[in-house]
């Protein structure tokens, strides 16, 4: 996988470094040759050295051949960083042991080819950055605590996290937006950020990262605590010992308690 993921990096970097031709999925959903490339090399090792194996990736879907095993692709985390030339984007790849009862991601690597970072997990094993075992954070208090989050690249204005974003932010060291999943997990893995958070993600944002934080000693789960699946379409994850607090911080905003006012700009201007 940690080869797979390197081999779809290094084709990344000369698309990043010329211009692009940039399509649009929907009304801000980028989608650029290097994704098919990265997508397609994948898809191609993936079959050289497990032909039965099923693929979900984000550009082509799923190739389900009814195998026990499912990967989770993600050739370009962080495309719209990508198109602009803003260096923060990623390969995220998951492998995934599914039974009748039940599907266990015994595997993820998440690689990020402009720093040359590949952060990796295997079930049970811990989790890895080049190698060297990683851990989370041990930042017990929210007001301590440096979080990222995420919000959609369309329909921005039917998405609430605006709300999340601005209490957060008051009872946190700050948060932090840098438009890829994939790493901001990583990055809570490895005590970078204490704590992330982000409405509908899809299974390949998240199916690595996840994994990674879990093996790092982190928490992930729903916004109301309850147990994460990768078709939650909420994704909280934390440190573990901040994770309570950021529960109870998303209960009191939902429930539309002690929210403190946005500021209005024309106040501020007098």
């Amino acid at each position: 996988m940690s080869a797979i993921a390197g081999e779809a990096g290094a084709l990344l970097l000369p698309y990043f470094h010329q211009g692009l031709k940039i399509e649009y999925k929907g009304e801000a959903d980028l989608v650029t040759a290097a994704d098919r490339a990265s997508e397609a090399l994948i898809r191609e090792r993936i079959r050289q050295l497990f032909p039965t194996h099923d693929v979900l990736g984000e550009e082509q879907g799923l190739n389900d051949q009814g195998s026990e095993y499912r990967w989770y692709v993600d050739p370009l985390d962080g495309t719209t960083n990508f198109a602009h030339g803003y260096p923060v984007f990623c390969v995220s790849m998951a492998l995934e042991h599914r039974t009748p009862d039940e599907g266990r991601r015994i595997a993820g690597v998440v690689y990020d080819p402009t720093r040359n970072e590949l952060f990796t997990a295997e079930q049970g094993r811990g989790a890895q950055l080049n190698g060297t075992p990683i851990h989370v954070s041990k930042a017990a208090q929210l007001n301590e605590c440096l979080v990222a989050t995420g919000f959609p690249s369309h329909k921005r204005h039917k998405n609430p996290n605006i709300f999340f974003y601005h209490q957060i932010t008051l009872r946190t060291h700050g948060v932090r937006r840098a438009a890829s999943a994939a790493l901001d997990l990583c990055n809570v893995a490895s005590g970078r950020f204490d704590g992330f958070w982000e409405f509908n993600l899809n299974s390949w944002d998240t199916a690595a990262g996840a994994l990674i934080v879990k093996e790092a000693g982190g928490k992930v789960s729903r916004f109301d605590g309850s147990p994460f699946e990768l078709d939650s379409r909420e994704t909280l994850a934390s440190n573990g010992l901040v994770h309570d607090a950021l529960v109870s911080e998303f209960q009191e905003i939902f429930a539309g308690r002690g929210l403190d006012p946005l500021p209005v700009p024309s106040e501020y201007r007098r």
